[in-house]
């Protein structure tokens, strides 16, 4: 059971601020702070800790409102297409209106990485697992396409886009998303529409890595600069892990910064964003 990310990252031109101060006028008024949460690697090898990770996010944002990045078959040893108990699992927390992602094939990369660029980025932000940044366009698409198939026969509506492990992409990749009519796709600094290439939003992401001591350690100490400096910048993504539940110091980090993000910050959805930046009213609220 791995984390994909080294520890928590936060994005370049949106991260933190290393001062404990700001001058207020820079502070995002209340009213446009956000808040996105996502379980990440969904699938039957980890059953126990996604339900584990959704009870307790349930609880923290008062309700269902995360999304789940669901893997068709985690390192091929996991297919969801066959395993009808999970796919009815994945079903209802569809209907509770939890946000389903396509998260990879495998989850596993495979590829031979030419650029020292790409090398650096599968060796040492993931455990082998960043397995969309040396597809071809070709692979990806075939991933692409097989992948949100099952993952849609299982919750009986479309994706609501596609989100690569690691959030790690190469060319190939970006050219099958563009070709396959995903709604959205996320990596580590903003969240797009492959379609158009238009950004719906830029910020932070902010997760936890429990392979090592050091990683473990340095995850919980930006997740506390997060909670310090929690109002000062519009969205902030939140993802966690199967892999958290197996450290009770990485609970109790994620339990302190999901509160204390969710009092100053609205939790919305991916597709509020989007119909936000699109300029479309509240479905729910009409």
């Amino acid at each position: 059971m791995r984390n994909q990310a080294a520890g928590a990252v936060i994005a370049n031109d949106m991260s933190l601020p290393s001062l404990p101060f700001r001058p207020a006028a820079l502070i995002p008024p209340a009213q446009d702070r956000r808040l996105l949460v996502s379980i990440h690697d969904v699938s039957p090898a980890f059953t126990a800790p996604v339900e584990a990770l959704a009870a307790r996010l349930r609880t923290l944002l008062d309700g269902p409102r995360f999304a789940m990045l669901v893997v068709p078959n985690h390192w091929g040893r996991a297919p969801i297409a066959g395993d009808a108990a999970f796919a009815r699992r994945l079903r209802g927390w569809a209907d509770e209106g939890i946000e389903m992602f396509l998260h990879g094939w495998l989850h596993r990369d495979d590829s031979r990485h030419d650029g020292a660029a790409a090398a650096f980025k599968a060796r040492h932000m993931t455990a082998g697992e960043g397995e969309f940044l040396g597809l071809s366009a070709a692979e990806a698409e075939r991933r692409l396409r097989d992948g949100r198939d099952i993952v849609e026969q299982a919750i009986g509506r479309p994706v609501a886009g596609f989100i690569a492990p690691a959030w790690l992409y190469g060319e190939g990749a970006h050219q099958a998303l563009a070709a396959t009519g995903f709604t959205l796709a996320e990596d580590h600094w903003r969240v797009w529409r492959p379609h158009t290439g238009e950004t719906v939003t830029r910020g932070p992401v902010i997760t936890w890595a429990s392979r090592s001591p050091a990683r473990t350690a340095s995850s919980l100490a930006v997740a506390g600069v997060a909670r310090t400096a929690r109002r000062m910048v519009p969205v902030v993504r939140l993802a966690v892990h199967p892999g958290d539940m197996t450290k009770t110091a990485i609970v109790a980090s994620i339990a302190r910064t999901v509160r204390a993000l969710a009092e100053v910050r609205q939790v919305v959805r991916y597709a509020d964003l989007d119909r936000e930046m699109r300029g479309e009213p509240d479905r729910k609220a009409a």
